[in-house]
């Protein structure tokens, strides 16, 4: 089985798990739980506050305090401001630093002479004359004069109180009627002085853009001519209205050109007889059309006589020749009059065309222009730009300066005193319990914040949900703190002495072992632990002492029940049971002697056994891992019912890992106060490892009047556990310096 599934099988939480399971979130409880485990470092810093508190109010200074109210408002010059705000609320905390500044306050300082002031050093004599040049009595007088000076401004106003706190009356009101002053003479100065800054500024930028604005518009005029520009309208110039009358002849030329062409083609390629006809509807023919027609008339005309001749006459007539002759020569004049109307159609087509080419050579040169004309339109599109830029940032410029020479002879209405600084009747003393009441708080407070710190820094185990998030264990019981009681020690025996379960069988400190006993009986599920190991990370924790009261309440039982001392370093159970220690375990280990023969017997208790640790060995951890240890152990199962094993410390040997491995139920015993988180998460890692059955923690030496435990389990009084002396009175170890609190040396 592995170590996890071990651990897991015995009720063992892993670290992070039980840390998980068992934290919670500080309340307020825990925090008052805090407080009263400190108490009293609470007490000891609230009282050192109350004492501090009443010193301060019975030393404090007598200290008169003056006081005057200034008004700062934005005044009738507002509206000419040249950043134009009118909201002056803002600038009151800034006024305020203003008057605590070093500067203001060392010309007060300087004006009023307090450098050499016996009233403001604090001295009763006149002092040396010292020299306010010096750096180090400069910074002096700005210091303490600045410590004097209150400056608030009064919520929801426009008002500025400022008091002053010194020995003398009157130097209080003269500081404060001095600084006022001297802010008023300031803030008037520096503004004109701003306002002579401003103007000067800008008349020097005046002068420089009054230059550019006068070239600027130099070169917008000599590009306006260069453009032959109409005033300075870039639509109207010469170029642009010969591109439009050059366009409008370039499409008159083309169109003439194309019905030319178009005559031309129809004429040279029509049929002469229908030239002749269809001449007329040719239109821009000219002359030669109307003789063509003429000659078609005539034409018609001897056609028509030679028709009624040749009725009447023989081909051979001569008048029918010469009418045959007349109409030959009529048609060669036609031939010809058909030939001019071609050609002069020809001729009015190349005139067209030559006339249109003309046009558009004039056009595309006149285009060039225009895209000349077009790139110095941008350049003084650009130029124009910029002249009309600097003439509006000029002319504002100019507007400007106006207005802060008019705002520096009205800026100085701005400030008002509405109090003169009057010397006080009496000193100004805050009351003696003040002092002591916040003092007393503070201290209070401190205290607390004192408590938490060493609360966190405390490393030890003082409650029970500390040391279960601590172990990932459960808590079994709460062991008391043991103290003497009143019964007599001379009638008991060492025995009794030393186990207070056996004289004090109805205190507290008993019952505690009755709880832990009950916790072991019902800590493993379906059978009894009969081998149950006690063991601790470090010594002085106690075990020996829990060892021995818890097997003498098992026994009380009515069982049997041995009680084995493992630890075979330092043994110390024979010397709190008055036994014989020469005979024991190592006894019965070495066979020297059987277990009948080494176990030990107390009258008070019948049922209880002890085998003592016997002669220490060389090699105590060998011995105790040894087979023989084992068929011991397993011959002890077989006679009792219980088995209790007081072990050394886990972090100082092995040995207690050795046997915890035989063990059904192993208890780590963590001493209330002592043990640390890192010793008892060590322990418990190695008892994991080891894979032994880790049941849970004892938690030992517990004071129940502590914060932490107060009424905790019932263990407050009881009426049912006796007289009151036994009740609240517990067992102390008388047997030697081993066992002082539940505790021991190993």
């Amino acid at each position: 089985m592995s170590e996890k599934s071990t651990a897991a099988s015995n009720g063992y939480l892993a670290p992070s798990a039980a840390e998980s399971s068992t934290a919670a979130d500080v309340t307020l409880g825990d925090a008052l739980t805090t407080i009263r485990k400190r108490k009293y470092v609470v007490l000891i810093l609230a009282l050192l506050g109350i004492l501090n508190g009443f010193y301060k109010g019975s030393t404090q200074p007598r200290l008169f305090s003056a006081y005057g109210r200034i008004e700062i408002h934005s005044g009738s010059s507002n509206q000419y401001r040249v950043s134009g705000s009118s909201d002056f609320s803002g600038g009151l905390p800034t006024e305020v630093v203003i008057l605590k500044s070093d500067t203001l306050l060392f010309t007060v300082a300087q004006d009023l002479d307090l450098a050499n002031n016996p009233d403001f050093l604090g001295i009763k004599q006149r002092p040396p004359r010292a020299d306010t040049d010096n750096p180090a009595v400069r910074q002096s007088l700005i210091g303490q004069l600045g410590g004097m000076i209150t400056v608030t401004q009064i919520p929801r106003t426009d008002l500025i109180m400022i008091t002053c706190s010194s020995l003398s009356p009157k130097l209080s009101a003269d500081i404060v009627n001095k600084l006022i002053d001297e802010y008023i003479t300031r803030s008037v100065e520096s503004r004109v002085e701003s306002q002579k800054r401003a103007s000067n500024f800008l008349t020097g930028t005046l002068d420089e853009l009054k230059h550019k604005v006068e070239a600027a518009q130099e070169q917008v005029i000599d590009l306006q001519k260069n453009l032959g520009m109409l005033a300075i309208d870039p639509s109207h110039n010469e170029i642009s209205s010969s591109l439009d009358v050059l366009t409008a002849a370039a499409g008159t030329a083309e169109i003439a050109r194309i019905l030319a062409d178009s005559r031309y083609h129809v004429l040279s390629n029509m049929d002469p007889a229908a030239l002749d006809q269809n001449v007329a509807n040719v239109p821009a023919v000219g002359t030669a059309a109307t003789e063509l027609q003429s000659l078609r008339v005539q034409l018609e005309g001897v056609q028509s006589n030679l028709a009624l001749l040749d009725a009447n006459l023989s081909p051979n007539h001569p008048q029918e020749k010469g009418l045959r002759a007349q109409i030959a020569e009529i048609q060669k004049q036609i031939k010809v009059a058909q030939d001019r109307v071609v050609a002069q159609a020809k001729e009015t087509y190349v005139a067209a065309r030559a006339d249109e080419d003309q046009t558009r050579a004039a056009l595309e040169a006149e285009k060039s222009e225009a895209y000349k004309l077009r790139d110095d339109l941008v350049e003084y599109t650009i130029r124009e730009r910029e002249f009309n830029s600097d003439r509006g940032l000029y002319e504002g410029l100019v507007s400007r300066l106006q207005t802060a020479s008019v705002q520096a002879g009205l800026e100085s209405t701005e400030i008002d005193i509405v109090d003169q600084a009057m010397p006080p009747p009496g000193p100004t003393m805050q009351p003696r319990s003040s002092f002591v009441i916040i003092d007393g708080a503070i201290g209070v407070l401190i205290g607390i914040v004192l408590a938490f710190v060493l609360e966190s820094l405390d490393s030890g185990l003082r409650s029970v949900a500390e040391i279960e998030t601590a172990s990932g264990l459960p808590s079994l019981a709460l062991i008391p703190r043991s103290r003497r009681t009143g019964v007599a020690l001379s009638n008991l025996s060492i025995a009794q002495r030393n186990v207070g379960a056996l004289s004090n069988p109805k205190s507290q400190f008993t019952e505690s072992f009755r709880a832990l006993r009950t916790s072991l009986l019902l800590s493993t599920a379906g059978s009894l632990p009969k081998i149950i190991l006690l063991t601790s990370a470090t010594p002085s924790e106690g075990k020996t002492t829990i060892a021995t009261n818890l097997a003498c309440v098992l026994a009380q039982n009515n069982v049997r029940v041995l009680m084995l001392d493992g630890d075979l370093r330092r043994p110390t159970v024979h010397h709190r049971l008055g036994l014989n220690g020469k005979v024991g375990l190592t006894s019965v280990l070495t066979g020297s002697a059987t277990l009948e023969q080494a176990v030990q017997h107390l009258e008070e208790i019948p049922n209880l056994d002890i085998l003592v640790s016997g002669p220490v060995p060389p090699f105590p951890t060998e011995m105790l891992g040894s087979a023989t240890m084992t068929q011991l152990l397993e011959q002890c199962r077989g006679i009792y019912t219980h088995v209790v094993i007081d072990s050394p410390p886990l972090l100082s040997v092995t040995d207690g890992v050795v046997l915890a491995r035989d063990a059904d139920a192993v208890v780590l015993i963590v001493r209330h106060g002592r043990s640390s988180k890192q010793t008892v998460r060590r322990a418990r890692d190695l008892l994991v490892r080891a894979g032994a059955p880790i049941t849970g923690v004892v938690i030992n030496a517990v004071d129940l009047s502590s914060p932490e435990y107060y009424g905790y389990y019932g263990y407050s009084v009881y009426a049912g556990y006796g007289s009151a002396s036994v009740d609240t009175a517990t067992w102390e170890s008388q047997s030697g310096p081993g066992d002082a609190g539940n505790g021991d040396k190993r």
